[in-house]
């Protein structure tokens, strides 16, 4: 198989896609939402709509919080899914950004609900962000496994296909109905190290960015993530340090991943890895 990831833009012609992450199961270290947030932060993404939170969430599982406005008042922020827009420099391709949080019930109709809005906009691909913990070393690239919704899509993306089975979050229902309605989906999922699994993890974000740049043949500003990144490395490279079992069972990972044969460490990653370098040149 050609380890080379295949840009989608020809793929998607100038229909919209859609860019969703969820806070909860499949978001291991708050990895992908984050990746949600700053892309909002970075194009300026309007808010375009919400669903109803008291159709989808467990108030005693997810609580409300109460916060303070800058003139004293309290206010009461509920637990919901938000939709934004945003038109990124360089991209033929309107984006929507799902924030959410997994929802506690009424899955289907949830997503039935969030497929309705994707259609009004005439979505043609939705990519779900999502992270795992996983034997992976922070001292290595972050892994990011790319999982299309069908076969056919796989081949045309040339994307290993998935075989897993097994329990599924909000990703893979979205991924179900998306493929009912004929919505292209792919997913993208982040292995983080699992003895290091607070949050936040900017590594594992920077690497799903990494890969949507990637996929949609954009450049997408990083702002502090780079800087962030290394110094999340450097504060668990202490904590390591500090602990000689932690440290020796790192050094087994280190070397179980540089025995394997990486794609981030093939000739097409380092090219990639230039092609954006050169981008981002460009365009400051």
């Amino acid at each position: 198989m050609n380890l080379e990831i295949k840009t989608i833009k020809g793929y998607l012609a100038k229909n919209p896609v859609a860019i969703c992450a969820f806070l909860g199961w499949n978001d291991a270290g708050e990895t992908a939402s984050n990746v949600v947030d700053h892309l909002i932060e970075v194009w300026d993404a309007t808010e375009i709509g919400s669903l109803d939170p008291d159709n989808y969430y467990d108030y005693q599982v997810a609580r409300p919080r109460v916060r303070l406005t800058d003139d004293g008042n309290r206010v009461i922020d509920w637990p919901t899914t938000k939709i934004f827009l945003a038109e990124p420099p360089g991209s033929p391709n309107p984006i929507l950004l799902v924030q959410g949080i997994e929802p506690n019930m009424k899955w289907r109709s949830y997503v039935a609900e969030l497929l309705d809005i994707f259609d009004d906009y005439e979505t043609s691909l939705v990519i779900s962000c999502g992270a795992l913990l996983a034997d992976a070393p922070h001292t290595r690239p972050v892994p990011v496994t790319t999982v299309a919704s069908t076969p056919e899509l796989s081949d045309i993306l040339d994307f290993e296909p998935s075989a897993y089975e097994g329990p599924t979050g909000i990703i893979g229902v979205i991924q179900d109905g998306a493929t009912d309605r004929d919505i292209a989906s792919i997913s993208l999922w982040a292995a983080i190290p699992h003895y290091v699994s607070s949050p936040p993890n900017p590594k594992g974000t920077l690497a799903l960015i990494s890969k949507l740049e990637d996929l949609l043949d954009i450049s997408i500003p990083l702002d502090d993530l780079v800087d962030e990144s290394r110094a999340w490395q450097d504060g668990v490279d202490e904590l390591a340090a500090e602990d000689e079992e932690i440290s020796e069972y790192v050094t087994r990972l280190e070397s179980t991943v540089d025995a394997s044969d990486l794609p981030e460490a093939s000739g097409e990653a380092i090219a990639r890895e230039f092609e954006r370098y050169l981008k981002r040149r460009t365009r400051d």
